[in-house]
């Protein structure tokens, strides 16, 4: 049997046990859930917890880093695919992978950014176990985004800046979407900027608690 398919607490079981209580949560793209189902998360995780995979909780993966919530990833990834179809999407802070692993099932084009080098280095791994090739990565301060291939459909960050980086705004296609927490640690908020004619539209989505963004990168 393959890592992928797992056992015991990391079996197909267990992660559908997953998928239903996102839906129970209020996920309601049935594309995000099924992108949630064949990812598995197991393999984006330390082996010592492996065990604890599929519980509905952030993990570290050291580097004072973490893998989201499963229910923020599939809320993030619902607020960008709310948009229309995903051609190119940028991540900010690859860290674990995961978040670019399930973006890689529902685009067509994934640029991933990541200020940790060992971290790129593990992702960089993972995606090519799991046979994903259209992630493209970079080693680089993410706040300034990836404009060589910009513009994106949308762009998504798993780490807080202050305030929304505008590099970020300026490489959205018209109708694309920024989903990024702003905020300083303990009291920040999700939140969805829309480029349109007029400018860039905000909206709250919720509450959330993400590790801060930084600057610089770190070999």
């Amino acid at each position: 049997m393959s890592r992928h398919q797992g056992i015991g607490m990391t079996s197909q079981r267990t992660r559908d046990r997953l998928i239903t209580r996102l839906a129970d949560e209020g996920i309601k793209s049935q594309a995000v859930l099924e992108a949630m189902r064949a990812i598995p998360r197991h393999i984006f995780v330390d082996e010592a917890l492996a065990s604890r995979a599929y519980e509905d909780t952030a993990l570290p993966i050291g580097y004072n880093q973490t893998i989201s919530q499963p229910y923020i990833v599939a809320r993030m990834t619902e607020m960008l695919l709310q948009g229309g179809p995903l051609n190119k999407v940028l991540e900010i802070g690859t860290g674990s992978g995961y978040q670019a692993a399930i973006l890689s099932l529902l685009a067509k084009e994934v640029y991933s950014i990541e200020r940790i080098e060992a971290l790129l280095k593990q992702a960089r791994a993972r995606f090519q176990e799991l046979k994903l090739r259209n992630i493209r990565l970079k080693f680089d301060d993410g706040s300034l985004g990836w404009p060589e291939y910009g513009p994106y459909d949308g762009i998504v960050a798993t780490a807080a800046p202050v305030e929304v980086p505008m590099p970020l705004l300026e490489q959205l296609t018209l109708g694309g979407r920024l989903v990024i927490p702003i905020g300083t640690q303990g009291v920040q908020k999700l939140m969805l900027y829309t480029r349109t004619h007029e400018g860039v539209e905000e909206a709250f989505i919720e509450q959330v608690s993400f590790v801060p963004m930084l600057s610089g990168n770190k070999k």
